[in-house]
């Protein structure tokens, strides 16, 4: 099986995937996909936060709760039914990459409700942690890496060729055609770098 890797940059209700393979200078983009892991009929199913923000704390807690087991089951199910379809094509994979954004760890629930910025915050990490829980309910290491600091840890992972990366990056994308935005173009980075730590660390247990 050829090791393969996936970048998630997550929004409201969905992530944008992008999963990678192939050793460094020849990678490859084996999934492009967008996966929504929200049941688009529920009530404030996209907007949870902001769905319970006027109600008493006891039933923001419960409705927060079904509202992540919800997004939880979808997530699962979509990356189990992708790692499957992964493997039948030769494909395992060695680990997985959310980006994250720059936040302070979030307060109470209390304290969330009673600041929209918090919730607007509050609700990324939601889904981001959705998506967490799916890749460790199936073994795949997972990484979260500040979204600001992508270009830093790539720098630190890849050195000088860390610009020729993103370069090569960005025209395999183009030749698959849209979409290619920035969604896509972080999380195949990510992906890389996670890719690339994964093969380090393999290479290292083996010299050993």
């Amino acid at each position: 099986m050829q090791p393969a890797a996936i970048g998630v940059r997550v929004h409201s209700g969905w992530g944008a995937l992008v999963a990678i393979a192939g050793a460094h200078g020849s990678e490859e983009i084996v999934e492009r996909s967008k996966i929504t892991i929200i049941d688009r009929k529920a009530a404030g199913a996209m907007q949870p936060y902001h769905y319970v923000e006027k109600l008493e704390l006891d039933a923001a807690e419960k409705h927060l709760a079904c509202f992540s087991a919800n997004s939880n089951r979808l997530a699962l199910q979509a990356l189990s039914q992708l790692s499957v379809q992964l493997r039948a094509r030769g494909f395992s994979l060695s680990g997985a990459a959310i980006l994250l954004s720059s936040a302070r760890p979030l307060p109470s629930l209390e304290k969330i409700l009673a600041s929209h910025a918090l919730i607007h915050t509050a609700e990324g990490e939601f889904f981001r942690q959705a998506f967490r829980s799916a890749f460790e309910h199936l073994g795949i290491p997972v990484t979260g890496i500040r979204e600001r600091d992508l270009e830093d840890h790539a720098q630190k992972t890849f050195g000088r060729a860390a610009a020729e990366l993103k370069k090569r990056l960005d025209s395999l994308g183009r030749s698959l055609g849209p979409p290619w935005t920035k969604d896509q173009k972080t999380a195949a980075l990510a992906a890389v770098m996670v890719l690339k730590q994964s093969a380090n660390a393999k290479s290292q247990t083996s010299a050993g």
